[in-house]
């Protein structure tokens, strides 16, 4: 399954929307792209998942963790494609961290995996909570980015695009007057 297959995946399941949108990120966009919606159906979550494994079965990785709640899904079902454990990290007060009695040890080889990467905010915060562990890298099954999301750790993906983004401030859809909503999960 290449890009072009993900992203009629993508559109058949209402998962890439076109209007005006809040990224969680604070950023607004004209795309956005649900992908729980594209996630919502197992057998068609678990190719993704396998997708993104086959990148990283020479790796070695013990654990796979994901920043809740956008990349439970495709982490789990990445940990299951590798035989690996899965976490996640949980915002408290704010801030990225290990809860429900998770932890890392020295050197642990973990993966973070996203669903969409736009900034790379919130796994920069989720590679900080696992502080300790030997990150090998971090990937997402969406980069909006078009690769130029710096994590401090080697990116991949399943799909590359290069999505506008705008600052609230300098936003051609809000000085057209284009309400904007917030279908993220940081609300």
């Amino acid at each position: 399954m290449g890009e072009i297959d993900i992203l009629r995946h993508f559109r058949s399941a209402g998962a890439l929307l076109e209007g005006h949108f809040i990224l969680s990120s604070g950023l607004h966009s004209p795309i956005y792209l649900q992908c729980a919606l594209a996630l919502q159906k197992p057998s068609e979550a678990r190719i993704f998942g396998k997708l993104i494994a086959e990148k990283y079965l020479n790796e070695q990785i013990e654990t796979v963790a994901s920043p809740a709640i956008g990349g439970l899904i495709i982490g789990f079902l990445v940990a299951d494609a590798l035989n690996a454990r899965f976490i996640w990290t949980e915002r408290e007060n704010g801030k990225m961290t290990l809860r429900r009695g998770f932890s890392v040890k020295k050197n642990e080889r973990v993966l973070v995996v996203e669903d969409v990467v736009t900034t790379g905010g919130s796994t920069r915060e989720c590679i900080e909570a696992l502080r300790g562990a030997k990150i090998i890298g971090a990937t997402s099954i969406i980069d909006r980015s078009y690769g130029t999301a710096d994590v401090g750790v080697p990116r991949t993906w399943l799909v590359s695009m290069n999505v506008p983004v705008y600052a609230p401030q300098e936003c051609p859809l809000c000085v057209k007057g284009i309400p904007a909503i917030k279908p993220g999960s940081r609300r």
